[in-house]
């Protein structure tokens, strides 16, 4: 997948941006980096994404979050 143009990927950082600034837990965060992976040409952004979370908090507070986010998805 080819790299898409430098205004959607400054959209999506932006939208990274507003995300960031919501409660850790709800996914916002999460679509945010997956969205920004995508627009950037990843093939699997939910993995970029998941990567990213896991060094960042470490893997017992990504579970953690990962739990919460199915928990919700259910609901």
């Amino acid at each position: 997948m080819a790299k898409s143009t430098l205004a959607q990927r400054r959209a999506a950082r932006k939208g990274y941006q507003q995300a960031k600034r919501k409660p850790l837990g709800e996914g916002s965060r999460f679509r945010a980096i997956a969205k920004s992976a995508k627009l950037g040409g990843a093939k699997e952004p939910e993995a970029v994404a998941a990567v990213i979370g896991r060094k960042k908090y470490g893997p017992k507070k990504m579970a953690r979050l990962a739990a919460q986010g199915r928990k919700k998805a259910r609901k």
